[in-house]
């Protein structure tokens, strides 16, 4: 148990690890990363591995020379992609065979809900997902059992993916060796993982207004 414990504990912070990976492996290091993106994103089971931070991390590895930054950025692009749209594409094998077994909440009235969900929502929800830890990885798999349209799915989740990619290996490039964030690591990836989730704040709010202003409407009118 003991062993068990240590192992996922190295993969749940393996962030904190890349120096001993990168001293040990060399470069092989670089496929342990593009497995590691993308399990994180492909695997429904393995939400727990890190993403925003591990890419933060390896892009300040990248600024000090210890990697190659261009060959982060393809390889952990790649990785998000191919792990999306693997996602989606076990969400969309399995949906069908979950939902036709009339489970309480699991019928093809609620397949109908999310596809039209995804089909009205779905772009965006898919972009902002990959900014968020545990959310990016079921997004595309719900995508699939909604059957959202592949090549509609597959321009946002480029797109989603290269943001993401971008945004947190710069970040780890340009100020990840700053004095202040070194002495400080553990709270700049919490601010990372905070930052994360501040569009998908945005899009509840606006939402929950929105939803509100049409209820005001729609009792106005009964009234009237």
């Amino acid at each position: 148990m003991e062993v068990l414990q240590t192992v996922l504990d190295f993969f749940i912070h393996l962030d904190s690890h890349i120096g001993e990976i990168i001293a040990s492996y060399g470069v092989w290091t670089y496929l342990i990363l593009f497995l590691i993106i993308f399990a994180e994103t492909g695997l429904v089971v393995t939400p727990f591995l890190p993403g925003d931070s591990l890419i933060f991390v390896v892009g300040t590895f990248a600024a000090s020379g210890a990697l190659d930054v261009w060959i982060l950025f393809f390889l952990l692009l790649a990785a998000a992609v191919i792990g999306d749209t693997v996602n989606y594409e076990v969400g969309r094998f399995l949906g069908p065979k979950v939902f036709s077994k009339e489970m309480r909440f699991l019928n093809h009235e609620n397949l109908m809900k999310t596809q039209r969900f995804y089909e009205k929502h779905g772009g965006k929800t898919i972009i902002i997902a990959r900014f968020l830890p545990i959310i990016r990885t079921f997004a595309p798999f719900v995508a699939g059992v909604g059957t959202m349209k592949y090549l509609r799915f597959l321009a946002y989740n480029f797109v989603g993916a290269l943001l993401w990619v971008t945004v947190a290996l710069c970040a780890g490039y340009f100020f990840g060796n700053l004095p202040f964030v070194k002495d400080n690591f553990t709270l700049v990836i919490f601010a990372i993982i905070g930052i994360s989730a501040v569009p998908a704040v945005y899009a509840y709010i606006k939402n929950w207004l929105q939803g509100r202003n049409q209820r005001k409407v729609s009792t106005n009118n009964e009234s009237n």
